[in-house]
């Protein structure tokens, strides 16, 4: 795990107050770059994401999903807990949470942004730091590239229905034609141009593709970096008015991360799935691409919703949450091969 990975809550930590003192210093300069847009895309931010996700796309290699049928079992609880569970669950603590329980503490105007950030967060599953997690935990390295494959693949044509019914069940109105050019402009393209580079790249054989890799990895962080000190700077003024705002989106985050990956991981140790693959199968269950959703509530409620602020507080307790679900299924693997035995 590099360097920017291990502390990368220090540096969405870091990145947050930055935002928010030059948000608060220099406003004219944050509300001019607000203003460099395009059909509904502030384009210093499209450049920001676009270099954030392309690099991590170029780890799939979605000539993996051969092997989804070695690893039927496990691929499967990731898939339930992915698409049938995460999100749904996430509506439903939004909706305790920010409706509800923190609602007096929370600025009513902002609400049902708060709770779209929330699901945008959770309807899709991770892409490139499941990797790290896999390794963490001594996952089956295959069954990690051929999950990750098959919810990329999914993820084209999921994201857009899951997001749209849920955020209708939710009453918040977004356009389709809006939501499936979010899908297109931060999932279809990247992928397509990510697999063309990794084929180009491989061409030229495997110590030039582990290079690009190595090279880009760190540029990619970066632009996550960047792109949160933007959104801090146009909503440094609210935060700083409202800081308990952060702590309480956190909450149902938190809640929906150990959820989800306790739950895959029982329901992997019932089916007498092996550790190695149970290991990744929880924490890709829980997991977020929290770059898809940034982009995402971006393009949809703008730079200086309450959406965009609930996505990255997603990536500030990311890390922690994560590496927190390592330790744990680490901890307990002479439990669950008891129970896997049994």
């Amino acid at each position: 795990m590099r360097l920017f990975e291990r502390y990368l809550t220090v540096w969405v930590l870091a990145c947050i107050v930055a935002g928010i003192g030059l948000g608060r210093v220099a406003p004219g300069a944050f509300e001019a770059l607000g203003r460099v847009s395009f059909a509904q895309v502030n384009l210093p931010v499209g450049v920001l994401i676009w270099v954030m996700i392309v690099p991590m796309l170029l780890k799939i290699d979605f000539g993996a999903l051969h092997q989804v049928r070695a690893h039927a079992r496990g691929i499967g609880v990731t898939l339930f807990v992915n698409w049938a569970v995460k999100p749904f669950s996430m509506a439903l603590l939004a909706w305790l949470f920010v409706r509800h329980l923190f609602a007096p503490w929370l600025p009513a105007a902002q609400l049902d942004a708060y709770v779209a950030g929330l699901i945008l967060l959770a309807a899709a599953p991770c892409t490139a730091m499941v990797f790290v997690w896999s390794e963490l935990c001594r996952g089956n390295p295959y069954f990690t590239l051929s999950q990750v494959a098959l919810n990329d693949t999914l993820m084209v044509v999921l994201f857009a229905p899951i997001v749209a019914l849920l955020l209708g069940l939710s009453s918040i109105t977004v356009p389709w034609e809006t939501l499936l050019a979010s899908v297109v402009l931060y999932v279809a393209i990247p992928v397509a141009i990510a697999q063309f580079w990794r084929r180009w790249l491989l061409r030229r054989g495997e110590a030039s593709y582990r290079a690009a890799l190595a090279r880009l990895g760190p540029l990619s962080i970066v632009a996550l970096l960047a792109t949160i000190v933007l959104l801090f700077g146009f909503q440094g003024e609210a935060i700083a008015r409202a800081p308990l705002v952060i702590a309480l989106l956190a909450v149902p985050i938190v809640l929906q991360v150990f959820l989800n990956a306790g739950l895959a991981y029982g329901l992997n140790r019932r089916l007498g799935v092996a550790h190695e693959v149970a290991g990744p199968s929880c924490l890709i269950g829980a997991s977020n691409f929290f770059e898809l959703a940034v982009a995402a509530a971006i393009t949809l409620f703008g730079l200086e919703s309450g959406a965009a602020l609930a996505t990255v507080v997603g990536v500030l307790v990311e890390v922690p949450a994560m590496l927190l679900v390592v330790a744990v299924v680490n901890a307990t693997r002479p439990w669950y091969e008891a129970g896997r035995a049994a």
